[in-house]
């Protein structure tokens, strides 16, 4: 009986297990199959992200292009203006003017079309000057007149925009900041940094225009002068730096780009200066660009060295050189310069007159002089004229107009055909060279 109760105890053990057992093994079959789905989604989870991915890649956003936009200063002299768009940022360098040309009947000045810029006026983020020269500031307060925006210069490019903007009423509503050579602003995206330049005017700067896709050196105007009126050479070095790090285009001054050789040194034409004042008994009439402060500096030297007093023609001319004097960019003794209307009281050889109207503009001081209308000045067979430029490009002829009027009179009139007593502020072709070397840049851009 035992042995067969024990038996059925086994038995039923026995089941007891193999139903355990068959619990369990249908448990693992039930988890197995619950699993299932859940691989399936994580595949179709996987599938879809890669889908999107591939969308995205397909129809995702592009990355923004930098666009360069010459809104004026190509194919032409003056009328400089440059964009610079990236994304939602935009900046311009210079605003300059024109003169018209003879087709322009009743215009004064030609000053750029900025509809552009006015279409996307939201992202604009300012203008950065590079020197303070007509064709490159005179169109600033037209420009403001249409939009108001923050304008970045060096101090003596600042004090001549001011100038401009108190004739317009605009200076109050302006916001001007004075940088210095070697630093560096942000306006959005563009990192700018101004490095110091030399040019036919003080506080000439190339920019360095740090954008998401590369730099661009954007030179202005420039000479490469070993002897510069000011002591103050062009930053070579920091070109050269800039150019091992990379630049992704070379904007530029191609002004003398057909020249060969070297433009000579500011300095060359103070010792003309001195030559022609040295025997000179005669009153003398020096016509000049009204913002070559490195002209007027030496026009000053060589008054000062023969005994001369200096007195002014043309409201630009008065504008420039009372701005340069209160910077501290012309040095002169204070009893130096005297009233227009002072002259009479002096002998001609203790007289130097300096005017503007280098380019025979109609209505420029020493046009109206050569014309007989200028009401201070008179000009007499006992003047010697000495016109400090060279006419630009399409004002030859109202240049050599006024020569001929002068020498009608009887006075002797000293040009640069007769004198070097003009020398350009535009790089020849080997000091261009030496700027691509030093740069090394991706693209050039004349």
């Amino acid at each position: 009986m035992e042995k067969n109760n024990e038996t059925k105890r086994r038995v039923t053990s026995d089941r007891h297990n193999t139903k355990r057992n068959t619990k369990v093994v249908n448990n693992k079959a039930q988890n197995v199959t619950e699993a299932k789905p859940i691989v399936k989604t994580t595949r179709n989870r996987r599938t879809r992200n890669v889908e999107k991915k591939e969308k995205v890649e397909e129809f995702g956003f592009k990355r923004p292009k930098l666009r360069i936009i010459p809104l004026g200063g190509l194919h032409e002299i003056g009328k400089n203006i440059t964009v610079f768009e990236y994304g939602d940022d935009m900046i311009a360098v210079d605003c300059g003017l024109s003169f018209p040309e003879d087709d322009m009947l009743g215009v004064d000045l030609v000053i750029p079309d900025i509809t552009y810029i006015l279409k996307n006026k939201e992202k604009f983020r300012g203008l950065v000057i590079t020197h303070g020269h007509e064709d490159h500031i005179g169109g600033i307060p037209y420009f403001l007149k249409q939009l108001n925006t923050p304008i970045y210069a060096t101090k003596l490019t600042v004090g001549l925009i001011k100038n401009k903007l108190e004739e317009h009423n605009l200076v109050n509503s302006t916001k001007l900041y004075s940088v210095n050579q070697g630093q560096t602003i942000r306006l959005g995206c563009f990192r700018i940094e101004f490095i110091r330049s030399c040019h036919s005017i003080p506080d000439s700067v190339m920019l360095s225009i740090s954008t998401p896709v590369g730099t661009i050196l954007h030179t202005g105007d420039f000479k490469i002068d070993y002897t510069p009126i000011d002591g103050k050479r062009m930053d070579l070095g920091r070109i050269a730096e800039i150019g091992n790090k990379g630049i992704l285009a070379l904007m530029s001054d191609s002004t003398n780009s057909e020249r060969k050789g070297y433009t000579m040194s500011e300095s060359s034409v103070g010792e003309v200066f001195d030559k022609l004042f040295m025997h000179c008994t005669k009153r003398i009439v020096v016509a000049t660009f009204a913002s070559n402060v490195h002209r007027v500096q030496q026009i000053v030297n060589s008054a000062v060295k023969y005994g001369r007093k200096i007195a002014i023609c043309g409201r630009s001319m008065i504008n420039m050189i009372n701005t340069a004097i209160e910077l501290g960019y012309i040095k002169c003794p204070d009893n130096l310069f005297i009233d227009i209307d002072m002259i009479n009281n002096y002998t001609d050889n203790q007289l130097v007159i300096i005017t503007t109207g280098s380019q025979g503009e109609a209505m420029s001081a020493l046009t109206r002089m050569a014309t007989g209308t200028h009401k201070k000045v008179k000009i007499t067979q006992n003047d010697l004229v000495i016109i400090s430029a060279t006419p630009i490009p399409g004002n030859e002829k109202y240049v050599s107009k006024v020569i001929d009027d002068l020498m009608q009179i009887g006075a002797e009139v000293v040009y640069s055909a007769l004198e070097d007593i003009h020398v350009s502020g535009h790089a020849c072709q080997e000091e261009q060279k030496l700027i691509l070397t030093l740069a090394k840049p991706k693209y050039f851009i004349p």
